[in-house]
């Protein structure tokens, strides 16, 4: 009994380590490729985000291009 519940404790663990019971992506490899492309888009985004709650996107007063302002 004690062989049977050593052998289920390392095959729950085991079984924890290795990975998700149901996988995270298709099996199928076009589906797949757009499920992937959607989560890295997601990703790309984070920094918009961010920028967008610091209040970081404004748009900027400076002119492109600095003048020098006096004679030359």
């Amino acid at each position: 009994m004690q062989k049977l519940l050593l052998a289920l404790l390392l095959a729950l663990s085991l079984g924890a380590a290795v990975g998700c019971v149901l996988p995270a992506y298709s099996g199928d490899p076009v589906r797949r490729t757009q499920q992937l492309i959607f989560t890295s888009e997601d990703l790309r985004t984070i920094l918009d985000e961010w920028e967008r709650i610091w209040m970081l996107d404004q748009p900027s007063h400076l002119k492109p291009n600095r003048t020098h302002g006096g004679l030359i």
